[in-house]
């Protein structure tokens, strides 16, 4: 049974964007929160040299970072604080320097404790190059824009 909706009500843009300007790390890989919607958020970030690992392709944590903030993002958009239970990833094409990735996360179910999203990464030529599917917990803490 699906509890959580996706009304105004409980859709909380400010407590997203106060999550981002606190989140040392998405900013430090230079993430853009581009959008956030009820159950689903559009990061971008282009790819730095000091990403690379000894193949000369972006380390595969990079990625998974980005994905894992679009699950944070996309799963606190309705205003109560959520934390990751799991999270895997799949790297179907190499990210390189330079390339600009898009993370779209998309709620795929949503209870009263528990979500799932799917977060499709994709580089400036549409290419998939990750596919992330995380699980989140649900707390009962509510969060704020102040």
């Amino acid at each position: 049974m699906q509890t959580g909706s996706k009304t105004p009500e409980n859709f909380s843009p400010k407590a997203v964007h106060k999550m981002y300007s606190e989140d040392r790390f998405t900013q430090f890989l230079g993430i853009d929160l581009s959008k956030v919607e009820p159950g689903r958020c559009v990061l971008k970030m282009k790819v730095r040299e000091d990403m690379i690992n000894g193949f000369k392709i972006v380390h595969g944590g990079v990625t998974f970072a980005l994905g894992d903030s679009a699950l944070a993002f996309a799963s606190n958009s309705y205003g109560r604080l959520s934390v990751a239970l799991e999270a895997s990833i799949s790297y179907p094409a190499p990210v390189h320097v330079g390339d600009t990735l898009t993370a779209i996360a998309e709620e795929i179910s949503l209870s009263n404790r528990v979500g799932v999203y799917s977060i499709i990464i994709t580089n400036q030529n549409n290419v998939k190059v990750a596919f992330f599917r995380g699980t989140v917990y649900r707390t009962s803490q509510q969060l704020t824009g102040d």
